[in-house]
């Protein structure tokens, strides 16, 4: 749980058309040729997550849940619901709190999927093997304010671009840096088109305009 306090907070907000995981970039070296995300991950066609904790614990659990949810689609021919996929992987964590000799899973997991019955979904799992459904939630640092500002701020009938917006300005409440760049944000959408769905990382421009018409764009250094 104490990795999991001073890790870079992640957000997530379940809208009307689809779902938004935002997570704060804690290594944001110029040096660092970024491949690969650092806190955001495709589970499936059909689902996504966001971590916080030790990332080394959470690619064990994600390639699991990769795992049964290839074989469920391998056994029935179509996508394993949301909620079975994360029954399974936090029975697995909850197995590591029982017995002598192992530690649990330093991790906390926020995911975003949909399935045909119960459309967009959006669960937290924390390391005892406990789980929940949510609206809008928070892990990682400062937690608990960015979950006071969503209790304020969240509407039932939100939408995905406004969604977007509610994210960066709870990660600009909560987060401990003083200034918000689009380098230090990392934000996902999952979403439905034509049937199919949408696994899409916003890219820094995009992310740069969000932040001009919230205001929140620091200006250019002096010299630049």
């Amino acid at each position: 749980m104490e990795a999991i306090s001073h890790a870079g907070i992640c957000v997530g907000i379940l809208a009307n058309d689809g779902i938004v995981l935002a997570v704060e970039k804690k290594i944001t070296s110029k040096l660092l040729e970024n491949i690969t995300s650092e806190k955001m991950y495709k589970v499936d066609d059909h689902l996504a997550c966001a971590v916080a904790g030790i990332t080394a614990d959470a690619n064990i659990l994600i390639n699991y849940a990769r795992l049964a949810a290839q074989r469920y689609t391998l056994t029935y021919q179509e996508p394993m619901p949301i909620e079975a996929l994360i029954v399974n992987v936090c029975d697995r964590k909850q197995g590591y709190t029982q017995y002598g000799g192992l530690r649990p899973f330093g991790v906390s997991f926020l995911w975003a999927g949909w399935d045909k019955t119960f459309g967009f979904q959006l669960y937290q799992s924390d390391p005892s093997g406990n789980y929940g459904g949510w609206k809008a939630t928070a892990i990682g640092a400062n937690n608990q304010a960015a979950q006071s500002i969503l209790k304020q701020e969240y509407k039932n009938d939100i939408v995905l671009g406004d969604a977007v917006k509610l994210a960066i300005k709870v990660l600009n409440k909560s987060m401990d840096s003083t200034s918000l760049t689009s380098d230090k944000l990392e934000i996902v959408t999952v979403s439905r088109d034509d049937g199919k769905l949408q696994y899409k990382m916003l890219d820094n421009t995009t992310v740069a305009n969000v932040l001009k018409e919230l205001d929140l764009a620091q200006p250019p250094a002096e010299g630049q």
